[in-house]
């Protein structure tokens, strides 16, 4: 179920720039699974980087502005 919520949210993201820009600025992991939480989304750090790595997604922000490019569209 956790990697289903891991799955939404990233699908959410990359339907709607507004979710993006909100998850695009925690620093941390950590940070980025407590805001999900906030909204519904239950997962762990552990569960959200084995579907980034799985997916071949990288966490880390690049651009300026700083963005991630994890969204699934």
């Amino acid at each position: 179920m956790a990697k289903k919520d891991v799955e939404a949210l990233l699908i959410a993201g990359g339907e709607d720039k507004h979710i993006r820009a909100k998850y695009d600025a925690p620093a941390t992991l950590e940070e980025f699974v407590t805001l999900a939480a906030e909204d519904g989304y239950h997962f762990t750090v552990e569960e959200l980087t084995e579907v980034l790595r799985e997916s071949g997604d990288n966490f880390e922000k690049h651009g300026n502005p700083p963005k991630r490019s994890i969204w699934w569209t």
